[in-house]
């Protein structure tokens, strides 16, 4: 099992850019591919990124694709998700996910999740 902390998160403004960072602890991180999703008020979790173990393959929705980045660092635990060119739409509450696929219905280990605010 892994655990997820999210950190990184914030208010900023359109256009903008943020990273998030997710610090997993538990000897089988780099056996577990990383993912993000978020969910905003009065909507369902939307998957965000998602990456292989190896780093090797990343996949991202068309809301994304093209602004956001994922990416992990094996020797520090670490994995992160580069956010840029902002939109408000794109404000909601941030979760790092783990599982042993490189695919959302197989990241079933959650963080707590991070407030992103993208103010207009």
């Amino acid at each position: 099992q892994v655990q997820l902390v999210e950190s990184g998160g914030g208010l900023v403004q359109a256009g903008g850019s943020l990273r998030l960072s997710c610090a997993a602890s538990g000897r089988t991180f780099m056996r577990y591919a990383m993912g993000w999703f978020r969910q905003a008020p009065g909507k369902e979790r939307e998957f965000v990124a998602a990456i292989s173990w190896s780093g090797g393959t990343a996949g991202y929705p068309d809301s994304v694709k093209g602004r956001f980045t994922i990416s992990r660092d094996k020797e520090k635990n670490t994995a992160y998700l580069q956010m840029s060119s902002l939109k408000p739409e794109d404000t909601a509450v941030y979760y790092c996910a783990a599982g042993s696929r490189n695919d959302p219905a197989y990241l079933n280990f959650w963080g707590q999740g991070i407030q992103v605010t993208v103010s207009s």
